[in-house]
C-alpha cells in the first residue's frame, strides 16, 4: 500500500484540488487528503450514485481535512457533460440549445439558461457540491474540435457573454460558485486537449478581437480554468497553463482578471513530463491552484509533494471564490422552476 508522506502541518490548505477513485473515500485517501489538505475536492460521475451517497462522500472529505466549510466541485454543464446520473436527477439541457434560441430569440434564451442553472445550482447545493465548473467561453469557429462545438454558448463574443452572464447568475442565486473556462479561449482548438495539445496560430489581434471578449467581459469571476492550448502568436512553445507569459501578459494583464487561477486537469496529455513537474510548472507560470482529476492514488501521492500552502495573493483570491461558495442559497420550489423552463423551452423543442 502507498504510504502518505509526512508533508505538512495539520492547519495549513495547499494549493491542490484532487478527485477521488470511487463512492466513498478509501483509507489511503484519507490519510493522504489528511495530510495535505488539499483546497477542495472534484466529483465525476465514478463517484456519484445516489443523493444520500454523495452527501455521506463530502461528508468524509470534510473530515479528512478537518473542515466544515469545503469546496466541493463538479463540471455540470448539461448535455453531454453532465456528471450526475439521471436516476435520481435530470440531466440539464445542453449550453447549445440556448445558444440556438439566442439567434433569434435572445431575452427567452437569457431567462431559460438562468432557470436552468438556477435548477442545477439547486441540485449541486442539496448535496454538499458549492462549485461548478461552467460557464465555457470558449468560441467554436469552422473546423473546431468537437469537445468545444457540441458544448459552446454560441458562435459570437457577445452571445456567449450575454448567456453566460445569466448562467452565472442562476448559480449565485442558488450558492454555487461558477468557474469560467478555459482561458484565455479553447475555441480553435481542433483536437481536444485531452488527448492532444491543440496550436492555434491566430494572431493576437484576431484573438483579443474574438476569442478574449467573453472573459474580459467577465474578468471580475472569483475563479478561472485554464487551457491547455498553445497559442503561437504568444508563446509558441508552452500551453496556456504552463506559460508565464500566457498567465500573467494575457489572463492577468490583458484580460484583467484577479481572481483565482486553477488549472484545467493536469493530467491531460496536452501536458507532458511527469505529474510532480507539470505541477510545479504549473505554479512557477503563475496559477493559483493546481486541479488533479483522476483520483489515482500513485500520481496524487508524487503531486503531494510539491504544491504548496496557499498563502499571500492566492490566498486572498481563494477566499473570495469561499465567499461566493459558501453563499446562502435562495429558497425555491424546483417544480415551479421546472415548469417555467419547460414552458420557454417548449416552442424550441
Amino acid at each position: 500500500m502507498t504510504e502518505t508522506p509526512a508533508l505538512r502541518p495539520a492547519s495549513t490548505t495547499s494549493n491542490v484540488i484532487f478527485g477521488c477513485s470511487g463512492l466513498r473515500l478509501t483509507r489511503a485517501e484519507i490519510n493522504l487528503f489528511t495530510a495535505v489538505k488539499p483546497w477542495g475536492l472534484i466529483l465525476f460521475s465514478r463517484n456519484l450514485q445516489s443523493p444520500d451517497q454523495v452527501t455521506s462522500l463530502v461528508g468524509d472529505f470534510k473530515e479528512a481535512i478537518g473542515r466544515d466549510e469545503v469546496m466541493v466541485l463538479i463540471d455540470q454543464e448539461g448535455g453531454r457533460v453532465s456528471r450526475l446520473p439521471r436516476e435520481f436527477w435530470r440531466i440539464p439541457p445542453s449550453p447549445t440549445l440556448f445558444a440556438e434560441i439566442y439567434k433569434n430569440a435572445p431575452r427567452d434564451a437569457e431567462t431559460a439558461i438562468y432557470l436552468n442553472y438556477r435548477l442545477i445550482a439547486h441540485d449541486l447545493k442539496t448535496l454538499g457540491i458549492n462549485v461548478n465548473c461552467a460557464p465555457m467561453l470558449d468560441i467554436p469557429l469552422a473546423g473546431s474540435a468537437p469537445v468545444v462545438t457540441d458544448r459552446a454558448l454560441g458562435t459570437t463574443p457577445e452571445g456567449v457573454s450575454q448567456l453566460a452572464v445569466q448562467a452565472i447568475a442562476g448559480m449565485k442565486a442558488g450558492g454555487v460558485a461558477p468557474v469560467i473556462k478555459h482561458g484565455p479561449g479553447h475555441g480553435r482548438a481542433t483536437v481536444d486537449s485531452h488527448h492532444d495539445v491543440p496550436r492555434v496560430a491566430a494572431s493576437l489581434e484576431s484573438l483579443a478581437a474574438f476569442d478574449f471578449i467573453p472573459f474580459k467581459n467577465l474578468h471580475k469571476e472569483a475563479m478561472l480554468m485554464t487551457a491547455h492550448i498553445i497559442y503561437d502568436a504568444i508563446d509558441s512553445t508552452l500551453p496556456g497553463t504552463i506559460s508565464p507569459i500566457i498567465i500573467n501578459n494575457i489572463i492577468r494583464s490583458e484580460l484583467d482578471f484577479g481572481g483565482l487561477i486553477m488549472t484545467d486537469d493536469i493530467n491531460m496529455h496536452a501536458l507532458s513530463g511527469p505529474i510532480e513537474q507539470r505541477g510545479k510548472q504549473a505554479i512557477a507560470a503563475g496559477c493559483d491552484v493546481i486541479l488533479h482529476c483522476s483520483g489515482i492514488l500513485e500520481e496524487m501521492t508524487r503531486l503531494a509533494e510539491v504544491v504548496q500552502d496557499l498563502e499571500g495573493a492566492s490566498l486572498k483570491r481563494a477566499k473570495k471564490a469561499e465567499f461566493e461558495a459558501f453563499a446562502e442559497a435562495g429558497e425555491i420550489d424546483p417544480v415551479q422552476i421546472q415548469a417555467e423552463l419547460d414552458r420557454i423551452l417548449h416552442d424550441y423543442l
